[in-house]
């Protein structure tokens, strides 16, 4: 990255003021953080993927943040050293994609906006970028273009720029930021739109061809989005999330899907977890993004927690839907985002009818076979228990005869009439209208999608006692996912406060700081640096509070 800015400044490219010193002394960072000003973006030279970046607020996090950074950017790329930059408080990242050949020729394919991020890192990217003039729109190109022939680039590549909308979109506020010297992930939006094969064109140039179009050639076709579907758990801090596909059934019917996992794959910690590449392409903003969240409610995965429901909370974002996009808006509307819905009455009544095996269907030619639940002299009565989020549910079930049932929970009763099901599919009146469900069942658990959204339910064994611990009690430390514990930074006997770092754990290249849950005494350690840890493995645990 620093090489990179030192070439772009010397082709007369704007760059983000920062420090690229060779000097990579701690002390020398933190002077040279001090004169840019807080707050300041720490990144590391060899860094991609928004790995070995921190965002510092002040002189007094410094050294911590550059420690981290170091540590993470040794562990991804073999490389520790890092440069310093200006962090912009509006900032948009809005990148381009070039294209050269072995004679010399450098054309641009748009941009991209990819403003969407969480931990650095792209969650959804669109193309065209909204709100992009066609003055600003060639004057980027233009940079791109001049900064990828400056270095004599052939094949495909990515200059990308950080715009400062703190006034607007304005021609005069984007800098460079970085080059991706690859085709990258959201490469598919630019196909979409600019209706070219990118990966043809770079064989095409590999065996020494000149560029199939001009510049002048190439035109934008309507708007496209793609979304990163990820194995993580967006409500506990987009921690990667590990497990198996138990079930995955992705809409490619309704939009392109790039995947590189099948039904049954294993999603471990040693590598990125992203699942599948969803891609839409539509005449306009508007119609592309109602095509985008109609094809991501038609994502079925079972087996490990996704973010398919915070993309779905993403695409009903009034900010996102009206392109008033930056890359802080997911912390700022963190809340709403990851916000953990409730069963509505009528899934908690499709799982416990499911639960009861009243939704499987019958195969057998005995007439009295067909009558589940049915009683000669009163409605028949079935009780279901269902977990969710930890909280059982109690639901009673009542035969009405003719595949019509009473469904009496803590929300109300309400009557469900099934129609047809098959397999794990089921259509029936509920609430007064039609409507379809999905049913997955795997072990004690159900997944119910419905009305575009999914519901897991556990059935637990009403023999068996609960074995629920209280992750509330606050006397012990548990590791949120598996990984390898990379510093310990207290010991038995240790005094700690509430929210001191205690304890970090990496995963998928990614550091995670796990901090004490109380103030306390810590009683014993379980771990040591170095240590492989499982989901909810104990790190170690603190005194009791009367002790």
């Amino acid at each position: 990255k620093d090489a990179a800015k030192e070439r772009m400044i010397a082709a007369g490219v704007s760059v983000t003021p920062g420090y690229l010193g060779a000097d990579q002394a701690p002390e020398r960072l933190q002077a040279e953080a001090d004169a840019i000003g807080y707050p300041v973006l720490i990144k590391a030279v060899a860094g991609g993927g928004g790995k070995g970046m921190r965002r510092v607020e002040s002189a007094a996090d410094f050294a911590d943040a550059l420690a981290s950074c170091q540590r993470e950017a040794a562990s991804s790329f073999g490389d520790d050293r890092v440069l310093i930059e200006k962090y912009i408080l509006a900032p948009r990242h809005i990148e381009v994609q070039v294209f050269g050949d072995t004679q010399g020729n450098v054309v641009h394919l748009f941009e991209r906006d990819c403003s969407l991020q969480r931990r650095h890192q792209k969650v959804i990217e669109e193309a065209p970028a909204p709100g992009m003039t066609p003055e600003m729109r060639k004057q980027m190109g233009e940079v791109a273009v001049r900064a990828a022939k400056a270095i004599g680039y052939s094949g495909a590549g990515t200059v990308e720029f950080v715009a400062d909308v703190s006034q607007g979109l304005r021609a005069d506020a984007f800098y460079f930021m970085e080059m991706n010297t690859r085709l990258q992930v959201e490469h598919p939006v630019s196909e979409e739109i600019s209706g070219q094969d990118l990966v043809e064109w770079q064989f095409r140039v590999a065996s020494g061809e000149p560029l199939p179009l001009k510049q002048e050639q190439l035109a934008i076709n309507g708007w496209a989005f793609e979304a990163r579907i990820y194995s993580e758990d967006a409500a506990k801090g987009f921690l990667p999330a590990t497990g198996r596909l138990q079930h995955l059934s992705l809409p490619v019917d309704e939009a392109r899907i790039e995947s590189g996992v099948r039904e049954g794959d294993e999603i471990t910690p040693y590598y990125d977890p992203m699942i599948a590449k969803l891609i839409v392409h539509g005449a306009t903003r508007k119609a592309a993004l109602n095509k985008f969240a109609k094809a991501l409610e038609n994502c079925h995965i079972v087996g490990t927690v996704t973010n398919v429901p915070f993309l779905l909370a993403l695409c009903s974002n009034p900010s996102f839907q009206s392109g008033d996009v930056d890359t802080g808006l997911i912390a700022r509307d963190l809340d709403s985002l990851v916000k953990q819905l409730e069963p509505p009455p009528e899934v908690c009544a499709i799982a416990a009818i499911a639960a009861l095996g009243i939704t499987r269907p019958r195969t057998d030619l005995d007439p009295w076979g067909s009558l589940v639940g049915w009683r000669h002299w009163s409605d028949s009565r079935q009780f279901a228990l269902l977990e969710f989020n930890r909280k059982n549910l109690d639901v009673r079930v009542i035969g009405k005869g003719r595949n019509v049932y009473e469904v009496h929970d803590a929300q109300g009763p309400l009557t469900l009439e099934i129609l047809d099901s098959s397999d794990d599919n089921m259509r029936l009146k509920i609430s007064g209208r039609i409507a379809s469900a999905k049913l997955m069942e795997h072990g004690n658990t159900l997944t119910v999608h419905f009305d575009g959204k999914s519901f897991t339910f556990v059935l637990p064994d009403r023999l068996a006692e609960s074995d629920v611990a209280d992750e509330d009690g606050g006397d012990r430390l548990v590791s949120p996912m598996p990984g390898l514990v990379k510093i310990v930074s207290t010991k038995a006997g240790a005094k700690v406060a509430k929210g001191d770092p205690l304890i970090i754990v990496e995963a998928m290249k990614m550091e995670h700081t796990l901090t004490a849950p109380r103030d306390g005494v810590v009683a014993e350690l379980f771990v040591s640096a170095g240590d492989h840890v499982e989901n909810g493995a104990n790190l170690l645990a603190l005194e009791a509070e009367d002790g």
